[in-house]
C-alpha cells in the first residue's frame, strides 16, 4: 500500500534550468501579444497564474485574461523546442537521481510535482534530464491549476487520495528550496522539508517553519530515510 505523498518542487529543488524557461516565457508572449519582451520578475516560489498578471501589466496589458489560454500553451510548445538547450545548459542538483531513484524503488511512497511552473512545462523540465520516470505527474500540483501556492498542495493530495486513498498529514511531505514551499506546507497543513539549494537560507528555511532543513541532497542515505519515513 502506497502510505507516503512527496511533493517536489522543480526549480532549484531537483534542478536549475540555465535561463531556458525565460527564454520560452518571453518567446511566448512575444509571438501572442506582437509586443517586445521587456519584462523582468523574480519567480522563485511563486505560480505561473500570479506571476503572468502581473508581467502582462508591465507591457501595458491591463486585463490579460484574454490572452491567457493561447499564451500557455504557446509558452509549453517554446518551452518543448527547447528541451535540448534545457539539458545543454542546466544540471541536475546533487544527490537528486539517486534520492528520487530509491524512493520510486519504494513501494509505499508516490512521487509527484508540486511546482509553480505550468503542468507542461514542469514535466518537461523534469523530462529534460531523464527524472520524469520516478514521477506520476497526473497527480502533480501546477502553476496553471491556482495561483496560490498552497491550493496546489491541496490539489495534488486531491489527486493523489483519489488514486491512492488517503494519507495522514504527517505522511504527506512538500520538498522545496524557498520560503514559500515551505509556507504552502504549512497552510495545507502537511510537513515542509526546505532544500537550501535555492534562494533561501537554511536559516531562512527553519525562520519559515521548515520541519526539516537539508543543506542539499547530497547525503542520499539520509534524505531517503527521512523523506521515506
Amino acid at each position: 500500500d502506497v502510505t507516503r505523498l512527496l511533493l517536489w518542487d522543480v526549480d532549484r529543488t531537483l534542478l536549475v534550468g540555465g535561463g531556458v524557461g525565460v527564454e520560452a516565457y518571453a518567446a511566448a508572449f512575444t509571438a501572442v501579444t506582437g509586443l517586445e519582451w521587456v519584462g523582468s520578475l523574480v519567480a522563485a516560489g511563486r505560480t505561473d497564474l500570479s506571476i503572468t498578471p502581473e508581467l502582462f501589466a508591465q507591457h501595458g496589458i491591463a486585463d490579460h485574461t484574454p490572452y491567457l489560454g493561447a499564451f500557455f500553451a504557446r509558452y509549453a510548445d517554446e518551452f518543448a523546442a527547447r528541451g535540448d538547450a534545457m539539458a545543454a545548459h542546466g544540471r541536475v542538483l546533487p544527490g537528486v537521481p539517486e534520492v528520487l531513484a530509491a524512493l520510486h524503488a519504494d513501494p509505499g511512497v508516490v512521487q509527484t510535482l508540486v511546482t509553480g511552473n505550468i503542468a507542461a512545462v514542469g514535466v518537461a523540465k523534469v523530462a529534460a534530464f531523464g527524472l520524469d520516470r520516478f514521477f506520476d505527474t497526473r497527480i502533480g500540483g501546477y502553476g496553471d491549476d491556482h495561483p496560490v501556492r498552497s491550493e496546489l498542495v491541496g490539489r495534488a493530495r486531491e489527486r493523489a487520495e483519489a488514486v491512492h486513498g488517503p494519507f495522514a498529514d504527517g505522511d504527506v511531505l512538500v520538498i522545496g528550496d524557498t520560503v514559500l514551499d515551505v509556507g504552502a506546507a504549512l497552510a495545507a497543513g502537511v510537513v515542509a522539508v526546505g532544500v537550501a539549494t535555492g534562494p533561501s537560507t537554511t536559516q531562512e528555511l527553519a525562520a519559515a517553519g521548515a520541519h526539516h532543513v537539508l543543506e542539499d541532497l547530497s547525503d542520499v542515505a539520509a534524505t531517503i530515510a527521512l523523506l521515506s519515513g
